[in-house]
């Protein structure tokens, strides 16, 4: 079977509510197969509504977790450790509520400068706690996620969002230590175009120990756009036989201006029904090509 493939509910609204749920049929017309959401915020979202929604649309759905310097395993504030494993506590029973298999993203927290927080040197001593606090709080939540059939996926970020967890040999190195078949890897092409020397090895490096794809382009633009080799990304997903989701999510700029913020959000300005199909299209193809060799 191909891998579903996903678009990021980000490329709708943010935040999403009930009045974009006439996305969940548009997005299933365009082809894709499920939707990525954000963990709704308490309030944001009538789960059992929103699942009932997604249902009528033929749709599936993986959830992305949101956090930060109040939710953080790795800060060093002990009420804020304590309330990111609270946060991931919320986010599994959100996932079984909603039908999601995967809650993934930085999961350990201590975002950078998106959160206001610059990086720093850090002491060894302070990064051993950091990885301790981490190990325990996701070895904790992990007892959550298996108790609502989840799995948690932890994404390395680049080193611009976060001073923990960069690269894909990174992220192994916690799960190993987590040593809990809840809690697995999530690879983003965006992020590992920065960090990784060569993106399909890095992928051949996880093998099965990711469970989370999202394809990104090196730009964030929609997909082929950029410089990313797709078809050889594919080859390395068919080598490891990866048969997961795979979400993507172009951060649109329609301002080029100096000194507009090329990493803030904006709302569609267009149609973007041909760019978003096209894009499928692409990646739908790169995977096909990818089983292929000569």
């Amino acid at each position: 079977m191909p891998n579903p493939i996903g678009l990021i509910s980000m490329q709708v609204a943010r935040p999403f509510t009930t009045e974009h749920f006439g996305w969940f049929e548009r997005i299933r017309a365009m082809g894709y197969d499920f939707i990525e959401l954000l963990v709704p915020e308490p309030g944001e979202l009538d789960l059992p509504e929103t699942r009932r929604a997604l249902d009528g649309a033929g749709l599936s759905v993986v959830l992305a977790a949101r956090v930060n310097l109040q939710r953080n395993l790795t800060g060093d504030d002990a009420a804020a450790r304590e309330a990111g494993v609270a946060y991931l506590y919320y986010a599994a029973d959100c996932a079984e509520r909603l039908g999601a298999g995967i809650v993934g993203g930085p999961l350990y927290g201590n975002p950078l400068v998106f959160a206001g927080r610059p990086p720093a040197p850090v002491a060894e001593d302070l990064r051993l706690r950091r990885r301790d606090w981490c190990v325990d709080g996701l070895q904790r939540a992990a007892d959550a996620a298996r108790d609502h059939g989840v799995v948690l996926a932890v994404e390395p970020l680049n080193r611009f969002e976060t001073d923990i967890l960069c690269t894909t040999r990174q992220g192994l190195d916690l799960i190993d230590l987590v040593d809990r078949p809840e809690v697995r890897l999530m690879l983003d092409t965006f992020h590992m175009h920065m960090e990784e020397a060569d993106i399909a090895e890095a992928i051949r490096l996880a093998g099965n120990r990711f469970v989370h794809f999202q394809a990104n382009e090196n730009h964030r633009g929609f997909v082929g756009t950029g410089a990313t080799d797709w078809v050889a990304v594919a080859r390395a997903l068919a080598d490891v036989g990866y048969a997961g989701p795979i979400s993507v999510e172009p951060f649109r700029r329609d301002d080029d201006r100096f000194g507009v913020p090329i990493a803030q959000w904006r709302p569609p300005h267009e149609d973007e029904t041909e760019k978003l199909t096209q894009s499928l299209a692409l990646l739908r193809g790169a995977l096909a090509m990818g089983g292929h060799r000569r």
